[in-house]
């Protein structure tokens, strides 16, 4: 446990926000039974081994030397564990479980790890605002909000892992709200100011949320709420897998391919020719529950906005939707300025899994746009790329550049499993097209 010299506001709550984030990865990784901790759920990631200790070691090698000025104990681990996989390398990893060290090492090479960090730390006092490059408070918040956003991937993955490798959790009890009528909502002319000022000292921001700046939106109408699964089940039953005229050519050749022809989260009994759907909730596999928001990849819901004959909104349009207001101002969050709280939405690692749409009536934007926030990503037709005046991390060079490819696309809003540090209006989050296992979902514009 860390503790702060008294007296130091920001270090105090830097370091119990770490605790904090600390217990959500935990309490995520004792959701499986200690027998599977070498299983890959998801094809194109690590076994879940690597991420019990590449969280440790994230912070260990971005704190060690520059805020502690300590050697590494264990460099081989160090770089064991240092980096991640993304979906779009050019293959699927081949190592086998014995390849990986044995539960007891990762756990002495983390309790080791937590032990330097926390005698180091406290000995570090933190000045606000400072400027400096690698001020401490910096890279802390790296250090969080990278362990939360696992909290969040690695519930994605253990999604996947088969129900009786898990322990059960107890459930949450289901929202029964009254149903709401798809709608659209009309968005007149305005701008949208995307990004974070590098004026605010005081915020954290990634660095590709900078620099601020405004965009002029055409006036456009949005869904008032995502896609459900009732309205996908539409696009599915009048065989939108099988229109090729509905995907782009690269989406077609990964469709057939992978032979996708359903959202990732449903499943049915192929044995019986008529057997209704099901979905696959963290625990137990459940009915398809028709009023919540469907979770798909980029292509698929880019293919549903087509045979709808509308579009995905630009990262611009949904700033516009969530965050404006008739009159021109700005809000920080689409309700407003109060802080994100259970009654505005599904997120910060309150449920499992989706809500009904149209549950958070008081989390609705100025323009009566509902669910931006929770519930569920949402997939945008904007490239994720550098805004004007970009500059990366010099000490993570890595996190942001080496996704503007072309290849990914940005996500707004975020999902039950989203820390609320993270539902920050400049937050951008960013998949490829063709990864199915993200809680995301979207909603679709006419211009």
């Amino acid at each position: 446990m860390l503790t702060a010299p008294d007296g130091v506001e920001v270090q105090h709550e830097l370091f119990a926000r770490l605790d904090e984030a600390r217990v959500q990865t935990d309490q995520l990784f004792d959701q499986v039974k200690p027998e599977f901790l070498y299983e890959r759920p998801i094809p194109e990631r690590h076994r879940i081994i690597f991420y019990i200790g590449h969280l440790e070691a994230f912070e260990w090698n971005l704190l060690r030397e520059r805020v502690l000025g300590r050697s590494s104990f264990h460099p081989k681990f160090d770089q064991l564990f240092a980096f991640g996989i993304d979906p779009v390398d050019g293959g699927l990893p081949s190592d086998q479980a014995a390849d990986w060290p044995s539960l007891a090492q990762v756990r002495s090479y983390i309790g080791q790890v937590r032990q330097d960090l926390e005698a180091g730390l406290t000995a570090v006092t933190l000045s606000p605002g400072s400027g400096e490059e690698f001020s401490t408070s910096l890279l802390l918040n790296v250090a969080i909000e990278h362990r939360l956003m696992h909290a969040e991937t690695l519930a994605y993955m253990l999604h996947q892992l088969p129900l009786d490798h898990k322990i059960q959790n107890t459930r949450v009890a289901e929202l029964v709200v009254r149903p709401v009528a798809p709608r659209m909502v009309e968005i007149p002319a305005g701008s949208a100011t995307l990004g974070l000022s590098r004026c605010h000292d005081n915020l954290f921001g990634w660095d590709n949320e900078y620099e601020a700046h405004t965009v002029a939106v055409p006036p456009f109408a949005i869904d008032q709420y995502p896609v459900t699964n009732g309205e996908y089940l539409g696009f599915m039953s009048a065989a939108g897998y099988e229109n090729r005229a509905l995907w782009r050519e690269a989406d077609w050749n990964w469709k057939t391919a992978q032979e996708i022809s359903h959202p990732v989260f449903w499943s049915r009994d192929q044995r019986e020719a008529h057997s209704e759907w099901h979905y696959r909730t963290m625990f137990e596999h459940v009915p398809l529950p028709l009023d919540w928001p469907v979770y798909v990849s980029h292509a698929e819901a880019s293919a549903y906005a087509r045979w709808v004959g509308k579009a995905l909104p630009t990262e611009a349009q949904w700033h516009r939707a969530a965050y404006g207001t008739p009159e021109g101002s700005e809000r920080p969050y689409p309700w407003g300025d109060k802080a994100p709280n259970r009654r505005l939405g599904n997120f910060d690692f309150k449920r499992w899994d989706p809500t009904p749409v149209g549950a958070f009536s008081q989390g609705q934007s100025a323009f009566g746009v509902a669910d931006l926030i929770g519930n569920g990503w949402e997939w945008t037709a904007s490239l994720f790329g550098a805004f004007p005046g970009f500059d990366a991390f010099s000490f993570y060079p890595g996190y942001s550049a080496n996704f503007f490819d072309g290849e990914h696309y940005v996500m707004k809003g975020g999902s039950g499993r989203t820390a609320a540090c993270m539902l920050r209006r400049s937050f951008r989050n960013w998949f490829q097209p063709h990864y199915q296992y993200v809680y995301a979902g979207f909603r679709c514009v006419s211009n």
